[in-house]
């Protein structure tokens, strides 16, 4: 099972943290930091597997990651997961961001987090590998952003809340509102409307 999936650039700031075991925030904050550390002291023609720091488990996990120009991908896998297959996995991913974003680089998972934990979902749920068919990935992340564009966006949505409030065919706003022994004198809001 995944533990962890942890992303961050070369100077060691996260750009994408997702935990699928329960730790506090600063434990959390001292796993990334100490899996930066275990990583960045590699070099690049080392094997790309090493045992789990010891926040995160020691050698009953595994940390399978994979650099790519500024960002580093790292797995924290248990026992039960094949090296090679969380390998490809992260390749899978990167190469799915690399077609959602059209040559993704740091910027995009800054600036789009929101997209990237949605195609991280299509890929990996609750530490279980969903799919690994990039094109069934590339496929669902399309319908959501057809769906998004046929509904106006979330952008849109305060805009939309607006003119139904504007649309609203009240007779007559009203100036005293009594609830009980609570008595409300709504303020004249024709400024507003």
């Amino acid at each position: 099972m995944i533990q962890a999936i942890l992303v961050f650039n070369n100077h060691g700031k996260p750009r994408l943290v997702r935990f699928y075991q329960r730790f506090p925030e600063e434990i959390q904050q001292q796993i990334v930091r100490e899996t930066f550390h275990l990583v960045l002291k590699r070099d690049d023609n080392i094997c790309n597997f090493l045992e789990g720091g010891s926040l995160i488990g020691g050698s009953d996990y595994k940390l399978i990651y994979r650099h790519y120009a500024t960002l580093y991908f790292v797995f924290c896998v248990d026992s039960s997961e094949s090296e090679l297959g969380i390998l490809d996995l992260i390749q899978v991913f990167v190469e799915t961001l690399d077609k959602c974003f059209e040559n993704v680089c740091e910027l995009d998972l800054i600036f789009h987090m929101d997209k990237v934990h949605y195609i991280l979902q299509e890929v990996v749920m609750g530490g279980m590998v969903l799919e690994t068919n990039m094109n069934e990935i590339v496929a669902q992340i399309e319908a959501q952003n057809k769906l998004e564009k046929s509904e106006g966006g979330l952008s849109a949505a305060p805009a939309r809340a607006v003119s139904a409030v504007k649309n609203i065919n009240l007779p007559e706003i009203p100036r005293n509102i009594n609830i009980g022994d609570i008595n409300i004198k709504v303020p004249n809001l024709s400024q507003f409307v």
